[in-house]
């Protein structure tokens, strides 16, 4: 496995590539354009300024998080092809950069739901949280003035401004859209890319859903191994994967996250490790990476991949606000950096037990 860190660019991002160069272990980042839009064609031009970057700071562009699917194309709407047309621009500019993975999600309107950003624990950390009961209180287009407080005067991924000025428009749009509908526009994209995926070997890293089940109504597809396998049986090629989100997957706790993860082989182009604390099985709250902390089994989810021959890029995921650091929630610099080495130090003593015949 290759460890990194997600950096959203120096106009965006409170950490800096120099103080990321110094996490022992990490070795490249997972970036984005960041202030692009869906639909836009990124240029080759801001692609290679980018990882030059990030070359000149000693380390190296291991993927990206995101291209953002267009919500027209999730839609199945007349204007997708021309804007599946920019997206396979964007793959093709993006490949011949030497950039060969790309984190995605086809999640309605929202990438990611949470009722709280800065939940305070007993340690004195604060974290991301989610109660079912506060999101069934709420209309959907006041989920953001629920959050806005907290976010430390960043734009949240999934929460930009542009995208919640339509989120009535949006909501009306998706009231007909159902799961089928949904693996459909799903199938119709991927097939449409598969091609320019082929020729730059392009892996596409779908993200779940997050929460794993419907907010608001809305459909959800990315939610479970079933799904999953039905994503890529029909799609069947191997630059159609996943990107194994831990966090995501977790939050509904039927979900068997080492199983899942070895019955993916081969197919898990991009990792995502973090940890949970259930309050409940509908309110649960980010935890420190370490498994005493919350709910999962660190040790099995690592082992796993591990078993699986997994190589690709792996990053800590949300973070704690810990030491008093003020940054976007889930993405500051020191819980994470504590999550990259303890992950590190997981791989590094099954590796050595496998070795050692332990």
């Amino acid at each position: 496995m290759e460890m990194t860190l997600r950096w959203y660019g120096k106009e965006f991002d409170t950490v800096t590539l120099e103080q990321i160069r110094q996490i022992p272990g990490v070795k490249g980042v997972i970036t984005t354009l960041y202030d692009t839009k869906p639909g836009e064609v990124w240029s080759r031009e801001r692609i290679k300024a980018m990882k030059d970057e990030v070359e000149a700071a000693g380390l190296k562009v291991a993927g990206i998080e995101s291209v953002n699917v267009h919500e027209d194309i999730k839609l199945g709407k007349p204007s997708r092809d021309q804007l599946i047309d920019n997206y396979i621009e964007t793959l093709k500019n993006l490949g011949e950069e030497d950039i060969h993975m790309v984190c995605y999600n086809f999640m309605p309107v929202f990438d990611w739901t949470r009722t709280e950003l800065a939940r305070k624990r007993a340690d004195g950390s604060t974290v991301l949280a989610y109660t079912q009961e506060a999101v069934d209180a709420l209309v959907p287009e006041e989920m953001f003035n629920s959050i806005s407080s907290d976010t430390n005067g960043s734009i949240m991924p999934g929460w930009e401004p542009d995208r919640l000025a339509h989120v009535k428009e949006l909501f009306e749009e998706y009231k007909d859209i159902t799961d089928e509908d949904l693996f459909e526009n799903l199938k119709y994209f991927l097939e449409r890319i598969m091609p320019v995926c082929d020729k730059y070997d392009i892996n596409m890293a779908i993200h779940p859903d997050d929460p794993a089940w419907p907010v608001f109504g809305l459909p959800r597809i990315i939610i479970n191994k079933e799904n999953i396998h039905r994503m890529m049986k029909m799609v069947d090629n191997p630059h159609n994967g996943v990107t194994f989100c831990s966090g995501s997957y977790g939050t509904n706790l039927e979900n068997d996250l080492p199983d899942m993860i070895r019955s993916l082989k081969g197919r898990i182009h991009f990792a995502h490790v973090r940890n949970l604390k259930f309050n409940s099985p509908t309110d649960f709250e980010e935890a420190a990476h370490l498994s005493s902390d919350g709910s999962f089994d660190m040790y099995e989810i690592v082992k796993a991949l591990y078993d699986i021959g997994f190589t690709g890029p792996i990053r800590p995921d949300h973070g704690r606000m810990i030491w008093g650091e003020k940054a976007m929630p889930g993405y500051g610099l020191y819980d994470r950096a504590l999550g990259a080495t303890y992950i590190n130090g997981l791989w590094e003593a099954i590796e050595k037990s496998h070795e050692r015949g332990v």
